[in-house]
């Protein structure tokens, strides 16, 4: 069966408007947690997050920064990027797919107009509106701006929506459904109402005067994820088709697994998510021991991270673990596909970027963590984790070329 090969790739993170900054950052260990400014956030219990750089917005038009939703303006910024590492690849329009995932999707606006609603009546709102809330919107406008007619999919699967779609991509190529497919997450959710609602149920960190060290995955003090946005797109190919056209490639995702708990709306089953690694191990045909390194979901929630402990000792998977949401936060539906980039680069560099953040390991927890400074690894292959609320699992198996 023909490999499936990563030849590009786009990130706008908390650390970062583009995949080299981002990547730089999270390999040194540099943070992108701060502090909300905003008024709305004054009376928040937590008022810390991940927020990407407001330069961003360089890279878009004057029109797009109207018309998109900060979720889908995003996922333009990081596909474009990505489809000009790739090259910009000669394809045909009905060969070539889109997949972006995402948890929220438009709910900056959603919130927006809402208080423009109450305040000023139903004439206020911007006809824009519906086009720049619906889920669908990142994937849309990607589609329109890559000129892709194969498929424009948004899988909505809670935090393993981006990583859902890598393995959605991977699908539809060996399908023969496309030739290639940009693949991944984006995700803008830091407002008001999120993070009302993340802190009623108590999920979020709640170290207002230390944001840098507030998301401790694996950590034995650690009390609850931190809020982060962003997205990271990756361009998967048919192996053949990207060597026909001379392209690099990066990486390749050899296998990839979705499952569902149907266990618990919040809660997870860490038996199953063993079984998602272990179904993308034989898809990749790999064995638990081929895996060099794990990207771990681990949000930092104090059973979340058990969780994982349990299913990667259940899968005989022995491989140092990190978990860069220590730097970024949790971006939600854009966690996984950014973990994959990170991913990518460490398999490259032989460097497996830092978990931030770590006083002592929580003894539940029996990994071999990378805690806090970066590790020379010479890998060649990774497993990447995304796990979500409904019991959305996904798992994707990369290795280097």
């Amino acid at each position: 069966m023909d490999r499936i090969a990563i030849t590009g790739f786009g990130a706008v993170s908390p650390l970062g408007t583009d995949a080299p900054s981002t990547w730089e950052s999270l390999r040194e260990g540099r943070s992108g947690v701060s502090v909300l400014e905003a008024e709305w956030a004054s009376d928040l219990t937590t008022r810390i997050a991940g927020t990407v750089p407001s330069s961003f917005t360089e890279a878009l038009a004057v029109r797009e920064l109207k018309r998109l939703d900060r979720c889908e303006q995003f996922a333009l910024v990081a596909g474009r990027e990505a489809w000009e590492m790739a090259g910009r690849p000669e394809v045909e329009g009905d060969r070539l797919g889109v997949a972006v995932g995402t948890g929220i999707g438009g709910i900056t606006t959603t919130v927006a107009q809402t208080q423009v609603l109450d305040a000023s009546g139903p004439r206020r709102v911007s006809p824009h509106t519906v086009t720049m809330l619906m889920g669908n919107g990142a994937a849309a406008w990607l589609s329109i701006d890559l000129g892709a007619k194969a498929g424009a999919r948004t899988p909505t699967s809670a935090c393993a929506s981006g990583a859902e779609a890598i393995a959605m991509g991977r699908e539809m190529i060996l399908s023969g459904s496309a030739d290639i497919v940009v693949a991944g997450g984006s995700e803008a959710a830091i407002t008001g109402l999120t993070l009302a609602a993340f802190g009623q149920i108590r999920a979020l960190s709640k170290r207002n005067d230390d944001p840098e060290a507030a998301s401790r995955p694996f950590d034995v003090d650690r009390d609850g994820f931190v809020l982060g946005e962003g997205a990271a797109l990756l361009v998967l190919e048919r192996e053949a088709h990207a060597r026909a056209r001379g392209a690099e490639i990066y990486a390749y995702l050899d296998g990839a697994a979705v499952t569902s708990d149907a266990f618990d709306i919040v809660g997870a089953d860490p038996s199953n998510q063993a079984r998602t690694m272990n179904l993308a191990l034989r898809a990749a045909d790999f064995a638990p021991g081929d895996i060099d390194f794990v990207h771990a979901h681990a949000t930092a929630t104090p059973t979340g991270d058990i969780n994982e402990s349990e299913a990667l000792a259940e899968t005989g998977i022995d491989a140092p673990v990190t978990s860069t949401k220590s730097m970024t936060g949790h971006l939600l539906g854009a966690s996984g596909s950014l973990s994959a980039i990170a991913s990518v680069m460490a398999l490259r560099e032989g460097v497996v970027p830092p978990t931030t953040n770590v006083g002592t390991i929580d003894p539940a927890i029996k990994l071999d963590v990378v805690a806090n400074v970066k590790r020379e690894v010479d890998a060649r292959a990774a497993i990447v984790n995304s796990f979500g609320f409904g019991g959305h699992n996904a798992a994707l198996v990369l290795s280097r070329p």
